[in-house]
C-alpha cells in the first residue's frame, strides 16, 4: 500500500473519530471528551499536512512556482495551527469554569466513546507504523508520533470515565479537560513555531550551518566561503546558496568542485536544491567569476 494511500485511509479515519467524540461529548456532558476531540484535530491536521506534503511535492514548478508547492503544507499549518490553539483556548476557559460550576457527565458513555477512539488511534498507529518502517516516509514517522500522542489522551479520558463512574467525582472532567488541553498546547505551539521559522527563511533545526561552512571549507580547492545561506522550501526540502572562493583555475576544475558541494550537502545534510556561485582570489573584488588569468599588478 503507498504512503499517500495510508494516509488518506488514516485522515478518514480520524476525522470519523473527532466527529464521533464531539458528538459523545455533548451528549455526555464532558468536556474532557470534547477536549479530546480537539486533540483528535490535531491528528487530522498533521494527516492532512502529511498527505499535502507528498501530494505537493510531486507536482512539478511551473514558470511562476519556480520551487514548486511544498509551501502549501506551511501555509495549511500556519492558518490550523492558529484556529486548534484558539478552540484549545476557549475550552481551557470553560474548564476552569466548570471547575466552579460542578456537573456530572455521564462516565459510561464518557468511557466508550474515548475507548472507540483509542482503538481506532490504535488501528492507525499500526498502519502509519508499518508503512514507515517499510518505506521510511518521513510524513508517516511524523503523523505515527501525533497519533500517539492522541492516543495516550484518549487513554486518560477512558481511566477518568471509569473512576466518575465509581467515584461521582465532578471535578475529574474537567481537569481531564485541562491536561488534554496541555498536551494540544505545546504541539500546536511547536508546529506554529516550526512554520514561523520557515516562512522567515531559518535554516531547518536539523542542520548546523556553522559544520556545513566547516565540511565545505574541507573540500579541496576551495579557499573560503561567505554569504552562505540555507533555508526551508517546506518541513522536508531545504535549500542552499553561497559564495565559493577557489584559487585560480580552469572551468572544468571549478565544476569538480561544484560536484563535490552538490554531493556533500545532498548526502550529509539532505539539501537538495543547492546555488553556489564561484569567485577566483586573484580576480579584483568586483569580478564575480573563475577566471584563467591572475590580476594585474
Amino acid at each position: 500500500m503507498s504512503a499517500n494511500r495510508r494516509l488518506a485511509i488514516s485522515l478518514a479515519a480520524a476525522a470519523a473519530v473527532a466527529l464521533f467524540e464531539f458528538w459523545g461529548g455533548w451528549r455526555s456532558h464532558s468536556i474532557a471528551l470534547i477536549t479530546d476531540a480537539v486533540h483528535m484535530c490535531t491528528d487530522v491536521l498533521a494527516l492532512a499536512l502529511a498527505l499535502l506534503a507528498t501530494v505537493g511535492a510531486a507536482r512539478a514548478a511551473n514558470r511562476r512556482k519556480t520551487f514548486g508547492y511544498e509551501r502549501l503544507e506551511v501555509l495549511g499549518a500556519l492558518f490550523n495551527g492558529t484556529l486548534l490553539l484558539v478552540a484549545t483556548i476557549f475550552i481551557a476557559y470553560e474548564a476552569v469554569g466548570r471547575l466552579s460550576r460542578p456537573e456530572l457527565p455521564s462516565g459510561s458513555l464518557m468511557t466508550a466513546v474515548a475507548l472507540i477512539g483509542l482503538f481506532v488511534n490504535g488501528g492507525i498507529g499500526f498502519l502509519l507504523g508499518h508503512g514507515a518502517e517499510q518505506s521510511h516516509n518521513l510524513n508517516l514517522r511524523a503523523a505515527l508520533f501525533h497519533v500517539v500522542g492522541d492516543a495516550l489522551g484518549a487513554f486518560a479520558v477512558v481511566v477518568g470515565g471509569i473512576v466518575i463512574v465509581a467515584t461521582k467525582a465532578t471535578w475529574i472532567d474537567p481537569a481531564l479537560s485541562l491536561f488534554v488541553a496541555a498536551i494540544i498546547v505545546v504541539g500546536v505551539v511547536r508546529v506554529l513555531r516550526d512554520t514561523v521559522d520557515v516562512l522567515l527563511e531559518g535554516a531547518p533545526a536539523r542542520i548546523d550551518t556553522h559544520r556545513v561552512r566547516d565540511d565545505l571549507l574541507a573540500i579541496d580547492g576551495v579557499a573560503a566561503v561567505h554569504d552562505l545561506h540555507i533555508w526551508s522550501i517546506g518541513s522536508g526540502s531545504a535549500a542552499l546558496t553561497a559564495h565559493i572562493v577557489v584559487p585560480d583555475r580552469r572551468i572544468s576544475e571549478a565544476t569538480a568542485i561544484l560536484r563535490s558541494v552538490t554531493e556533500l550537502a545532498r548526502e550529509r545534510f539532505g539539501i537538495r536544491h543547492v546555488t553556489l556561485q564561484f569567485e577566483c582570489e586573484t580576480c579584483a573584488p568586483n569580478e564575480m567569476i573563475v577566471c584563467t588569468q591572475p590580476a594585474e599588478q
